[in-house]
């Protein structure tokens, strides 16, 4: 029977099925980091459970921390007790933690695959929407609530209904300045915010196969954006070059054996989809948003909607007062305060080399605060190693330390009310970034025009 890469891996991992419906699902990787664990531990220990695989167990240490001198006590009291929780609560249970400090500390969703945690055919959870991330590599991964945490903690299983399978083609060469954060916002764009609901997507076609890593973790990364359970894309000698030799891959004759395993994980020619979307590479150009949900976005070169559905009048009028928008208005030449470069979206070190490339030489408007936080201290240290730290301060940008930094505001790294961001993140709600903060989502390229110039530009422009 023909099945989907979906169902291939999801049936793989199905200990039993209950009468009704769910699943009794194993996990064989869980991620957890210092804000939806100490609430789960909690529980565990109020009702005398142990944890059952806790070698299967990662943590690190990335939404609360701060991006500068990580070396000094945490200052904010709520953040030091939540890393100290987590410390505290991994030295109990002897689970492997990347705490600050540690030389592969990082965001949950950068510091896996670049260690080779994250593996095609896997299963992946962690309190945490952006999970999907990790599908990139094959794998079914999806964000879980704390009380889920305290569940894989104490069973590794999960008890669940199988989503509905999606498939969303895009073929074609994509055009200059167009990059994979540009497709995952143009397709959002078109589905809106619930248009994946219910769904487990998997990315197909050209334009998806010709992403390096980091562009289809990227894409998958946003896939919770659009309301999916999470995304995910065939892996291929894209995906086995990037894992080989990795710390946690296998090595030897474990790889071979992998490997073997890993070439059957494709959806059959004769599989079948519940619903699939279809896009033309070359008719997506380089997107920004103008509102407050990611489907709010546009071709950097259109105009604001003058109209839209009736059951989202109210939303748009809403948002665009939050954004300090008009219907119809161009955003080109709208001033920016910020730029925040960073997230487990766009926080990768082929992120900062493409604003490193085109900085180089150039200096940042004088009214732009340029921040770039690297996803992990493997990140930062490799981007010391090419010279791009060197690059971007001579460009007048700050490269920090390594975490979620500004992309949720859980840390000292805020925008300040009324401040327009363009922002590589991966959400625009409001006060997102700080309360009162206004967040313009884009591609790392964009943002690093966006910072030199000043304001918002038609960046294909600016290419050569």
């Amino acid at each position: 029977m023909a099945k989907t890469l979906f169902e291939k891996i999801w049936d793989a991992h199905v200990v039993r099925s209950i009468p009704g419906g769910l699943d009794v699902f194993y996990i064989d990787k869980h991620l957890i980091h210092e804000v939806t664990s100490p609430q789960a531990f909690d529980e565990i220990a109020a009702r005398n459970l142990p944890l059952f695989r806790k070698d299967q167990i990662v943590a690190t240490a990335d939404h609360n921390v701060p991006t500068r001198n990580q070396h000094l006590p945490i200052q904010d009291p709520l953040s030091r007790s939540q890393v100290d929780k987590l410390t505290q609560n991994c030295a109990k249970h002897n689970i492997e933690l990347f705490g600050l400090g540690h030389q592969n500390q990082g965001i949950v969703h950068v510091i896996g695959p670049e260690l080779g945690i994250t593996q095609p055919g896997m299963t992946m959870v962690c309190g945490d929407s952006h999970t999907s991330t990790h599908g990139a590599f094959g794998a079914i991964a999806f964000g879980i609530g704390t009380s889920q945490v305290a569940q894989v903690m104490a069973s590794q299983c999960l008890l669940l209904s199988k989503p509905k399978k999606m498939r969303i083609t895009i073929e074609g060469n994509v055009r200059a300045g167009v990059t994979a954060k540009d497709l995952i916002l143009y397709v959002i764009s078109k589905l809106g915010t619930g248009g994946a609901t219910g769904y487990f997507v998997e990315y197909a076609g050209s334009a998806i196969s010709a992403l390096s890593m980091e562009g289809r973790m990227t894409v998958c990364n946003m896939s919770i954006e659009m309301g999916a359970r999470g995304g995910m894309i065939a892996p291929d000698e894209t995906t086995f070059d990037y894992l080989k030799g990795r710390t946690y891959a296998p090595q030897g004759e474990r790889w071979e054996q992998a490997l073997a395993y890993w070439r059957t994980l494709y959806s059959d020619a004769d599989a079948t989809f519940d619903k699939e979307y279809f896009f033309a590479a070359d008719e997506i150009t380089p997107m920004i948003t103008y509102g407050t949900n990611p489907g709010m976005g546009i071709a950097i070169t259109e105009p604001i909607p003058s109209t839209v559905p009736s059951n989202e009048v109210v939303s748009f009028e809403k948002s665009l007062k939050y954004m300090g928008f008009q219907p119809g208005e161009s955003l080109l030449g709208k001033e920016i305060n910020y730029v925040f470069i960073g997230s487990c979206t766009n926080s990768r070190i082929e992120d900062l080399r493409t604003v490193a490339a085109y900085v180089k030489g150039k200096q940042k408007a004088q009214h732009v605060e340029a921040i770039i936080v690297p996803g992990s201290k493997q990140v930062e240290i490799q981007a010391k190693e090419e010279g791009l730290d060197r690059i971007l301060a001579e460009a007048g940008f700050e490269l920090r330390e390594p975490g979620c930094s500004a992309c949720l505001a859980m840390n000292e790294d805020k925008i300040p009310v009324g401040a327009y961001c363009v922002s590589t993140s991966n959400r625009n709600f409001e006060g997102r970034q700080g309360p009162g903060s206004r967040t313009l989502l884009a591609s790392p390229l964009v943002a690093a025009i966006t910072a030199v110039e000043g304001k918002i530009v038609d960046i294909t422009q600016y290419l050569n």
